[in-house]
C-alpha cells in the first residue's frame, strides 16, 4: 500500500536546466504581482502558490535542490544577524517559555496523530485501507518533515500519506498566518534590528566563508536542515559575540525568499489531490484547528511576557522554521524569540518522536500495537 516518498514527492532531482529557468521566470513574474498587489511575503507566497498550482495542472516545474540550499544558506545567515548581545540575554531569560514550547509541540503532535487514526482506521465513510498508528503518528509531529517521513518509511508507515500531511499543513500555515496577520495590521510590532544593517562587501565575502563553512560541518554530522542550522550557528554565534562583518542585501534575501518558495510548491504534483482526498480534508482542518490553539497559547502566554501575542504565534505555530522565521523578519515581529522557539522545537522533536514512538506502540507488545492501544493489556 505504501509507496516510497521519493517516487511521488520528489522534485525531479534530474538536473533539467529549461524546466528550472522557466519554474524561476514564472515565480519572478508572480512575486512582482504580488508585490504590487501588496500581499504579505510576496518573495515567497507568490512563488510557492504559482508553482503549486502549475505543478497540480501538470506544468513541468522543477525546483533545483542547490538553489534551494543557497536559498536556506542565506536565510539561515541573515536570521543570525539578529542575535545582538543584547538579544541573546533577553531571549535566553525567556528560557521556561521556550521549553513550554517544546512541551506544547509535543502534545498536539500525540493528539493530532491519535484524532487521524481514529477518524481514518476505523470503519465508516472515512477509512483510509492499510492505515496504521505508525502512519497517523508520524504525519502528526509540528516540525521536521523530511525526517518524520524517513522514520515513517523505517517502521512501515505509508510514506505517501506522511509526506502529503506535513507538506499541506506547511503550505496552509504559510499561507493563512501572514494573510491574517496582514488583514488584521499585525506588523512592525518589534523594534529588534540586526547587528549589521550596512552592507560591506568584504565583510559579506567572509561571511559567506564561515558560514559556508558551518554548512559543510553540519553536513559532515549529518545533521537535519545542514544549510539553514550551520549558516544560522556560525552568523548568531558571530553576532552573538560583537563581530559585525556585514549585512546582506535585501535582493539576496528576495531571491532566498523565491527559491524556497519554489521547493514548496513543486512538492504539490498532479497526483496530489487524487491521494486520499478524505485524509487531506482531514490534514487540513486538523491545520485550522492547530493554528487556533496555537493562537490561543500564544495569547496566553503573551500574559507572562514582554512580548506580542503575534510574535509568540509565529514562535508556536505549526509551520516550518524557514518560513515562519521568513514571515517574521519580512512583518519584523520579534525575529530572534521566533528563530529561537523554532530551533529548540526542531531540535526536540526529532530526538524524542522516534524514541516515544518506540515506548507507546513498540514496547508494549505486537498485539496492542496492532490494535493501536498501547495502554490496553
Amino acid at each position: 500500500m505504501s509507496q516510497n516518498f521519493s517516487q511521488r514527492f520528489s522534485t525531479q532531482s534530474r538536473f533539467t536546466p529549461a524546466r528550472i529557468v522557466l519554474t524561476l521566470l514564472l515565480a519572478f513574474a508572480a512575486a512582482e504581482l504580488c508585490v504590487v498587489l501588496r500581499t504579505p511575503l510576496p518573495w515567497m507566497i507568490g512563488p510557492l502558490l504559482t508553482t503549486a498550482v502549475l505543478s497540480m495542472l501538470g506544468t513541468p516545474t522543477q525546483s533545483w535542490t542547490p538553489l534551494r540550499n543557497i536559498g536556506q544558506w542565506t536565510i539561515g545567515c541573515v536570521l543570525g544577524l539578529y542575535f545582538t548581545p543584547q538579544v541573546v540575554a533577553l531571549v535566553a531569560g525567556l528560557w521556561w517559555a521556550i521549553v513550554l514550547n517544546i512541551v506544547w509541540a509535543l502534545l498536539l503532535g500525540l493528539l493530532l496523530g491519535a484524532w487521524l487514526h481514529r477518524v481514518h482506521e476505523g470503519p465508516g465513510p472515512f477509512h483510509i485501507a492499510g492505515l496504521t498508528r505508525t502512519t497517523t503518528y508520524f504525519a502528526a509531529p509540528v516540525g521536521a518533515a523530511s525526517e518524520m517521513t524517513l522514520m515513517a518509511e523505517r517502521h512501515g508507515g505509508r510514506t505517501e500519506l506522511v509526506a502529503s500531511a506535513h507538506s499541506l499543513r506547511v503550505l496552509l500555515v504559510t499561507l493563512i498566518i501572514p494573510f491574517g496577520f496582514q488583514w488584521a495590521g499585525l506588523h512592525g510590532l518589534d523594534s529588534t534590528l540586526p547587528g549589521a544593517r550596512v552592507v560591506h562587501w568584504p565583510g559579506l565575502a567572509l561571511l559567506a566563508v564561515l558560514t559556508g563553512a558551518g554548512c559543510w560541518a553540519m553536513l559532515r554530522l549529518k545533521r537535519t536542515n545542514p544549510w539553514f542550522i550551520g549558516a544560522l550557528i556560525v552568523s548568531l554565534l558571530l553576532t552573538a559575540f560583537g563581530v559585525t562583518l556585514s549585512a546582506v542585501p535585501q535582493a539576496m534575501t528576495n531571491a532566498a525568499q523565491l527559491v524556497i518558495g519554489i521547493s514548496l510548491g513543486v512538492r504539490f504534483t498532479r497526483g496530489f489531490m487524487h491521494l486520499a482526498p478524505r485524509w487531506l480534508g482531514s490534514v487540513a482542518l486538523a491545520t485550522v484547528a492547530l493554528i487556533l490553539l496555537c493562537a490561543g497559547f500564544a495569547w496566553a502566554l503573551a500574559q507572562f511576557m514582554p512580548v506580542h501575542w503575534a510574535t509568540l504565534l509565529l514562535g508556536t505555530s505549526p509551520g516550518g522554521i524557514a518560513e515562519m522565521a521568513i514571515t517574521a523578519k519580512v512583518l519584523q515581529l520579534g525575529v530572534p524569540l521566533v528563530t529561537a522557539f523554532h530551533v529548540t522545537r526542531l531540535a526536540a522533536v526529532l530526538l524524542i518522536a522516534e524514541p516515544m514512538y518506540r515506548w507507546l506502540y513498540e514496547a508494549r507488545g505486537a498485539g496492542n500495537f496492532q490494535t493501536g492501544r498501547p495502554w490496553e493489556n
